[in-house]
C-alpha cells in the first residue's frame, strides 16, 4: 500500500513591493522632503544672484525682490567693464588656478606613491608631520608668508601663490590612502621585475590607476585657488594682476556699490565653476567613494 503525503499547494507568500503611485511611508516621505529642502536651499543663492545680474541697485532692494530676470544685464556688464579690466582678472585667476592644479596633482601623487609603496625609515613619522600642517590655521602664516615673498621679490608675481602650493598635505594624504588602497604591491613588484624604471612605474601604472583620486583632488584644489582672496590680496598691488574675487571686492564701498554689476561679474566668475562641476561630478563622486569600496 503506497502513502501518499499530503502537499501544501499554498502559493508562496510574495514580498510586498509599493506600486506606482502609491504613497511611500511617512519617514521616506520625510527624508524626501529634507532632501529636496536641502536642493532648494542650496540652489536658491545661485538662482537670485543671476537675477540679481539683471536688474538695477534699485530694483535689488525694492521689497519684496524681484524674482525673475530684468532687462538691465547689457547696462550692468558696461558699467562693470567701466570700472575694471575683469577679463584680464578672469584669464589671471584661471592661469593661477590651472598652475596650481597641474603642479598639487603631479608632486601630491608622486609624495602619495612613495608613501604608500615605499618603506623606509622614519616613514610614518614623516607622515605624521605632514597631516600635523593640517592642524595651523592658515591665518597664522599670512605675516610670515608675506615677508618671505617680500625677501624673495616675488610680490605681485603669481608664482608667489602657486609655487608654495605646489604639494598639499590634505592632497597628499588623499593620493597616499587611495594608492594604498586601490593599487596592489605584486603589481609594482611585477613591473621592477620586467625592468621598469621607478618614474615609469608611476608615469605608466600609478597615474592611469589613480583617475578618481586625481580628478577628485584636481577638482577641489582649482576650485580653492579660483575662490582665493587672502592670498592674492596679500601679494598683488596693481588691478592688472587681480584675480576676479579680489577685483570684484574693489567694486564694494560703503555708500555707493554698483550692486548690480557685482552681481554680474560673480555670476560670470561663477559659471566656469558650474561648468567644471557639470563635467567632472562623476569622477569627483567616484574619488570620494572609493575609499569605502575597494579594500
Amino acid at each position: 500500500m503506497t502513502t501518499v503525503k499530503a502537499t501544501d499547494d499554498r502559493p508562496t507568500p510574495q514580498p510586498r513591493t509599493r506600486s506606482r503611485g502609491q504613497v511611500p511611508p511617512l519617514p521616506q516621505l520625510g527624508a524626501y522632503l529634507l532632501i529636496g529642502l536641502g536642493a532648494v536651499l542650496t540652489v536658491a543663492p545661485f538662482y537670485f544672484m543671476f537675477v540679481f545680474a539683471t536688474h538695477t541697485r534699485t530694483d535689488i532692494f525694492q521689497l519684496p525682490p524681484p524674482t525673475w530676470f530684468g532687462g538691465n544685464l547689457g547696462e550692468n556688464y558696461t558699467h562693470l567693464m567701466e570700472r575694471m579690466p575683469f577679463w584680464r582678472n578672469l584669464w589671471n585667476s584661471l592661469y593661477l588656478a590651472v598652475l596650481t592644479t597641474a603642479a598639487t596633482l603631479f608632486f601630491c601623487t608622486l609624495a602619495g606613491y612613495a608613501f604608500a609603496m615605499y618603506t623606509f625609515k622614519g616613514r610614518e613619522v614623516l607622515f605624521g608631520l605632514v597631516l600635523a600642517t593640517l592642524l595651523i590655521p592658515s591665518t597664522l602664516n599670512i605675516v610670515p608668508f608675506a615677508l618671505i615673498m617680500q625677501a624673495l621679490g616675488w610680490i605681485d608675481q603669481p608664482r608667489a601663490l602657486w609655487v608654495p602650493g605646489m604639494a598639499s598635505a590634505f592632497g597628499i594624504f588623499l593620493m597616499r590612502q587611495y594608492i594604498g588602497s586601490s593599487i596592489p604591491r605584486e603589481l609594482v613588484e611585477a613591473a621592477r621585475i620586467d625592468g621598469a624604471t621607478e618614474f615609469g612605474i608611476f608615469r605608466r601604472i600609478i597615474v592611469p590607476l589613480t583617475g578618481p583620486a586625481m580628478a577628485t583632488l584636481g577638482l577641489v584644489t582649482f576650485v580653492q585657488s579660483w575662490n582665493s582672496f587672502l592670498g592674492p590680496l596679500i601679494i598683488f598691488r596693481s588691478g592688472e594682476t587681480y584675480t576676479a574675487p579680489l577685483a570684484l571686492r574693489t567694486l564694494q564701498s560703503v555708500a555707493n556699490t554698483d550692486w548690480g554689476a557685482l552681481m554680474c561679474g560673480v555670476a560670470l566668475t561663477v559659471v566656469p565653476l558650474l561648468i567644471l562641476f557639470a563635467l567632472a561630478s562623476r569622477q569627483l563622486i567616484e574619488g570620494l567613494t572609493a575609499g569605502a569600496t575597494k579594500g
